[in-house]
């Protein structure tokens, strides 16, 4: 059975820093874009960044992101994570993440349930 599990999320004041985490089981990591969405409340889920661990591991952040969020993936233990520094409080989002052919996400084919984390100013 192919799982995602997302772990990590929380409550933290603005500047701070989270680690999300995410363990597959099912499949392996080699072979797919693995990324990481989030979703606040009556909106449309966002990429917040990719890594095409099928090619030339090639990674991919949304702009409000970068230079503060790292992804990240240790095959070996067939698990990703999301680095999340100077954190804001939009970035409050509940945060899922997923696998799938390529960094797109219609081309996600396996998804976690998510992870909230909480930003106050």
């Amino acid at each position: 059975e192919v799982q995602l599990v997302e772990s990590g999320g929380g409550s933290v004041q603005a500047g701070g820093s989270l680690r999300l985490s995410c363990a597959a089981s099912g499949f392996t990591f080699d072979d797919y874009a693995i990324g990481w969405f989030r979703q606040v409340p009556g909106k449309e889920r966002e990429g917040v960044a990719c890594m095409d661990s099928s090619s030339d591991g090639t990674t991919l952040y949304v702009d409000s992101v970068k230079g503060r969020f790292t992804i990240s993936s240790d095959n070996a233990k067939n698990t990703m994570y999301l680095q999340m520094d100077s954190l804001k409080p939009e970035d409050t989002a509940a945060y899922y993440c997923a696998a799938g052919g390529e960094c797109e996400y219609d081309a996600m084919d396996y998804w976690g349930k998510g992870t909230l984390v909480t930003v106050s100013s």
